[in-house]
């Protein structure tokens, strides 16, 4: 039944949840530089992804799953040890293709002052999707393999589920107000990225965010390898 607490609950959660998801971190960053390397399309994959991974945490909270980060120390340390392992692999990624850019230089620079219209091919439709593809996998595997996210949804959900109440119906509607707040938070993040317009597109610019966000993901990486249980 839902009561006059759990109403009041719910807008508790939903400030609390809007604070803590515009606050910057792996996430964000994920979809700031996605966006920035492939394009609006590219930054919302991998913001689906990550979205998706969500929902999946938010479903295990309601089934109980998420207790086992918390009671196992293995299972913990095998699931912060591998996506710490990921974020290393995305951070050197990341610098990697700055490095390339950076070989390519003045020809990269040349070519983005050229403006004219080049038309749209199956291979780079292509292309594009498969970037997509990637992308949503990035957002999904980050999120999933982040044990933080996991006792987020363990920790915060269940002090805003009245007492005598049942947990699963509301663990999941607090959930979708989390993944829909998220949703709002990471299209305006895309929009205000391919906002930046030419200079996003300028190579000089794009080896910059190369550099920033590899280094931002080896930094997650490393706060997650000592991170502990809580």
């Amino acid at each position: 039944m839902f009561t006059h607490d759990m109403f009041t609950a719910l807008l508790w959660f939903a400030g609390v949840a809007a604070l803590l998801n515009v606050t910057p971190g792996l996430d964000t960053m994920l979809v700031l530089r996605t966006s920035v390397a492939h394009g609006r399309t590219g930054g919302r994959a991998a913001a689906l992804g990550i979205l998706t991974g969500c929902l999946a945490w938010g479903l295990a909270t309601a089934v109980g799953l998420t207790a086992v980060l918390t009671a196992s120390r293995l299972a913990f340390d095998v699931l912060r040890i591998g996506g710490a392992l990921y974020l290393v692999w995305l951070g050197g990624s990341a610098l990697w293709q700055a490095r390339r850019r950076a070989g390519s230089g003045a020809a990269g620079d040349a070519a983005a002052a050229d403006t004219t219209p080049v038309p749209a091919s199956a291979a780079s439709a292509g292309t594009a999707a498969h970037g997509r593809r990637a992308a949503f996998r990035a957002g999904i595997g980050t999120n999933l393999l982040n044990p933080k996210a996991g006792i987020f949804y363990m920790s915060l959900i269940p002090q805003f589920i009245p007492h005598d109440t049942p947990a699963f119906g509301p663990t999941l509607l607090l959930t979708a107000i989390d993944v829909l707040e998220l949703a709002l938070w990471y299209w305006a993040v895309t929009a205000a990225a391919a906002a930046l317009g030419e200079r996003i597109r300028r190579p000089a610019f794009r080896r910059r965010m190369e550099q920033i966000s590899g280094l931002a993901f080896l930094g997650f990486a490393a706060n997650l390898l000592v991170a502990e249980r809580g």
